[in-house]
């Protein structure tokens, strides 16, 4: 099911939550109850905002590298040259799927030490399935006339590729890359376990002294960026859907 929210709603959520990283102590009074023996309710080993900033600086990261990667590999299998590479290609994207991220972590540290990378390794290799396999199905499903009126114009392959079959299969490459960044933004708080800057940070601190203030101002906070970047991310495919229709009215008249 598809999440929609009405635009007031979208404002005013990301306007609280702004309002939080920003003021955090406004909000004291609502987290106090949840505290217990005069322990802080407002998270005070670090700044939320830069706590934020890093966290979805992390997963940008990462699910940028893997929808590259990703596209990249399902274009190539699509082609004729590329076509027998499709099961190794289904194989090195399940990696990140085989293993969970936090054997990834404990794997990946070793090899590039503590901080950030080990998490974006985990991440990259965990947003890889989504984004090939929908970017797969929206370049295998293309109207067969589509493509024979794209050829019949005398277009090369190249072409077709950027001028017809991504701008098709767009909606459903978008598909992969929401499913990939929420996916992420959940999974990017266990890389605080590996020293990676993070939300994950506030979520430990209060699982490690018991302060339910900072794991539910952690969780809440990772909870809605969640909303609004699936939200945002579902108004841009129903955009690319509405243009893909364009394009298919065009190429079949």
């Amino acid at each position: 099911m598809r999440l929609s929210l009405p635009l007031v709603l979208r404002l005013a959520l990301l306007a609280v939550l702004v309002d939080f990283l920003v003021e955090p102590g406004r909000y004291r009074g609502l987290l106090e109850p949840l505290t217990e023996n005069g322990a802080p309710a407002i998270y005070n080993q670090g700044d939320l905002l830069a706590l934020t900033l890093a966290h979805l600086a992390t997963v940008a990261i990462a699910i940028g590298a893997a929808t590259v990667v990703a596209i990249g590999l399902a274009v190539f299998v699509t082609r004729p040259i590329g076509v027998t590479f499709l099961a190794l290609s289904r194989s090195i994207v399940n990696i990140g799927q085989t293993f969970p991220p936090v054997a990834v972590l404990a794997l990946a540290v070793p090899i590039v030490g503590f901080g950030e990378k080990p998490t974006l390794i985990a991440l990259f290799l965990y947003g890889l399935l989504p984004i090939f396999e929908n970017t797969l199905t929206g370049l295998t499903q293309l109207p067969p006339a589509v493509v024979e009126a794209a050829r019949g114009m005398g277009m090369t392959e190249g072409q077709r590729l950027i001028g017809i079959e991504l701008p098709l299969a767009l909606p459903m490459i978008l598909e992969g890359i929401r499913l990939s960044t929420v996916i992420g933004l959940a999974t990017a708080t266990i890389g605080s376990t590996v020293a990676a800057k993070g939300l994950g940070e506030v979520i430990i601190a209060g699982l490690l002294s018991n302060n339910l203030a900072f794991t539910v101002q952690g969780g809440v906070i990772v909870a809605v960026l969640a909303v609004l970047i699936y939200d945002g991310l579902s108004g841009l495919e129903r955009l690319a859907a509405r243009r893909a229709g364009r394009l298919l009215a065009v190429e079949t008249s």
